[in-house]
């Protein structure tokens, strides 16, 4: 279950089309399949802590089906409907994947980041217009259960709140002590809070309604959102199914143990991994509820590959990096391949994690709105490192520039902005609000990604960085990616992220955050130095250079710019209206859904707004009075 060069990718194309291959129509359908052809072998496993000999729970795939069946009749008499929505705002469990299958059966699921604060889940609430929430009951260490009590408060189409009690994963003595310290959590009036796992057992572990054999949005999934209000892409059911199919074509077997540290509000984890485990009958291992982010996980990783004779690993470079800082201290011979997503990884760090675990790794490409995957390495044959390999079976990808004349393909190795069409991708309504698909598409098909690549001689796609990362110095474009490869290049730099710092003169000029690898000590002069001589073109020289002790991330280790941006602005912005002698300051910056970046400012001394419009006017970004100041 392999390929190894781009004849075999085409070859299976030419098998059949898309259109003409059986495939299940519904989620449930697959899951059905599946559960027919392997019944008790075992679907997904959890444990609670990451210890190599902690207590686990293993659900087959008949017990998952069964498990299915329930929450979604739950649902569905709770009143979801097809077009209805379940949301949930869960670390991973077992029952956030019964929810996650569940609510998609019902009507249409939608995973939400726990690590988002109230008012921005309350607005994803509010945009999926959902009616059933499913969350934690409270819970030590962890303030879920009071963000979604508060974010429910801004949601009054919620009517019921289902709460997940982690107790039931604990041994005593620690699960006769969590009731005694348990945080207590009053929700709003307007909703009814009841104990999942209670309501779920009521029901039969049968379908009682008619699953319907038609193609369906099946889930929302927000992109991006720590910070600002996020958008909210729409998954049929028929791009999920595309996934699923891919990997069990490419990648997986029943035979294979998937471990997936990943969280299930993403669509690595439910779309690359679960679909395609559905689909192939592997079985998946969910290692604590953070994940990579658990108390012990990088420490014990390698004795949880032994434990679960892990065959596949799912990972991203941030994760990988933290790896190598710890020996492998266990067996892992059953290891055959890691799958890397998110972000490219540095070669330095590719080639110590095949060298030390020996095995292959295999970077892949894939997006929230394109329902995730459009590219991968060869797992086994010709791998081109450092780029995201080639186009699956069924994926369309165009690499488009802007001319007066319109959109224009783009000839080998020639950087413009990835375009993708497959059946993943639901052209014309990728997002639930219908201005932000205005322009996201070219001749109506190919959905306009925002990041810029190429695509080589060979067919292997290479990103190169974001549209929207562009440094635009007084009119003069840069790559940041390019200076992020000059700084990687240095021994003590584990990550970098560039940005463009305002300027008053050029607009923006680059500056560029680092973090370094494990017990590294480097200086910024030191640092600013090897920039001068490892970034070719003097107009990307970075004017500033911050060693940080780690870059902001999202859940799967991209590199959140958009707090860089922030730190840069409030950095710039503070050191021009003390120079000035303006007794003002910029408390934080809004990153407002309209208008971008906004500085909210604050003063001490009555500065006016000419005081510090004469001074912030010269920057491109906008400011204003913090809500609480008098404008």
């Amino acid at each position: 279950m392999s390929f190894e060069n781009l004849a075999e990718l085409r070859a299976i194309e030419t098998e059949k089309t898309w259109e003409e291959r059986d495939k299940p129509v519904t989620i449930f359908e697959m899951l059905t399949r599946t559960k027919a052809k392997h019944p008790n072998r075992p679907a997904v496993s959890y444990q609670i802590f990451s210890g190599p000999t902690d207590k686990a729970e293993t659900l087959s795939w008949s017990e998952l089906h069964a498990k299915t069946a329930q929450a979604a009749n739950m649902f569905r008499d709770m009143g979801i409907g097809e077009k209805d929505t379940v949301a949930y705002v869960l670390p991973n469990c077992n029952e956030t994947l019964v929810t996650l299958l569940g609510g998609m059966v019902a009507g249409i699921v939608n995973p939400i980041n726990p690590l988002l604060e109230p008012e921005q889940i309350g607005a994803i609430l509010r945009e999926t217009d959902a009616k059933v929430v499913v969350s934690l009951k409270g819970f030590p260490k962890t303030d879920v259960a009071q963000k979604v009590a508060e974010a429910v408060r801004h949601a009054p189409h919620v009517h019921t709140v289902l709460e997940i009690d982690l107790n039931k994963y604990l041994t005593p003595p620690k699960s006769w002590i969590v009731p005694l310290i348990r945080p207590k959590v009053t929700g709003p009036k307007h909703a009814d809070f009841k104990d999942f796992n209670k309501e779920l057992a009521k029901y039969p572990t049968t379908l009682q309604f008619e699953d319907h054999k038609v193609d369906r949005v099946g889930a929302y999934f927000h992109t991006g959102g720590t910070t600002g209000m996020p958008k909210v892409a729409q998954h049929l059911y028929s791009g999920m199914i595309y996934n699923g199919w891919l990997g069990d074509r490419l990648l997986f077997t029943e035979e294979d143990n998937i471990m997936c540290p990943l969280p299930l509000f993403h669509v690595f984890a439910v779309h690359v991994i679960m679909q395609a485990a559905l689909s192939s009958g592997a079985h998946v291992v969910f290692p604590t509820p953070q994940g990579y982010r658990g108390d012990g996980v990088f420490d014990n990783f390698w004795k949880l590959i032994e434990r679960w004779k892990i065959s596949f690993i799912i990972t991203v470079p941030t994760a990988v990096s933290a790896l190598m800082q710890r020996p492998v201290d266990a067996d892992i011979s059953s290891v055959k391949t890691a799958f890397s997503g998110s972000a490219p990884m540095p070669m330095e760090l590719f080639k110590r994690f095949e060298s030390t675990c020996g095995v292959d790794i295999v970077e892949g490409y894939g997006l929230t709105e394109a329902t995730c995957l459009v590219s991968c390495n060869p797992p086994t044959g010709d791998k081109k490192v450092g780029s995201v390999g080639l186009p699956l079976p069924y994926t369309d990808v165009r690499i488009f520039k802007d001319t007066p004349e319109g959109p224009e393909e783009c000839a080998a190795d020639e950087i413009g902005e990835i375009c993708i069409s497959n059946p993943g991708v639901f052209a014309g309504n990728t997002y639930t609000e219908a201005d932000k698909n205005v322009d996201l598409y070219h001749h109506e098909k190919y959905l306009r990604t925002g990041d810029l690549g190429r695509i080589d001689g060979d067919g292997y796609l290479w990103i190169t960085g974001r549209a929207k990362d562009l440094i635009i110095r007084g009119g003069h474009n840069i790559d940041p990616a390019e200076i992020e490869e000059a700084m990687l290049a240095h021994h003590d730099v584990a990550f970098a992220g560039a940005i463009g710092q305002p300027d008053a003169h050029a607009g923006e000029v680059p500056c560029v955050y680092v973090e370094l690898v494990e017990g590294a000590s480097v200086s910024k002069e030191e640092l600013m130095n090897h920039a001068k001589v490892h970034v070719h073109e003097r107009a990307a020289h970075p004017k500033f250079v911050e060693v940080m002790p780690e870059l902001p991330k999202t859940a799967v280790g991209k590199i959140f710019k958009p707090d860089l941006r922030k730190a840069a602005i409030k950095r710039i912005y503070d050191a021009a209206l003390s120079k000035a002698g303006v007794d003002a300051h910029v408390d934080h910056v809004l990153d407002d859904k309209k208008r971008g970046l906004i500085a909210q400012v604050k003063t001490t001394g009555g500065a006016t707004d000419a005081d510090v419009g004469k001074v912030l006017g010269d920057f491109v970004r906008p400011w204003e009075w913090a809500k609480d100041e008098a404008a």
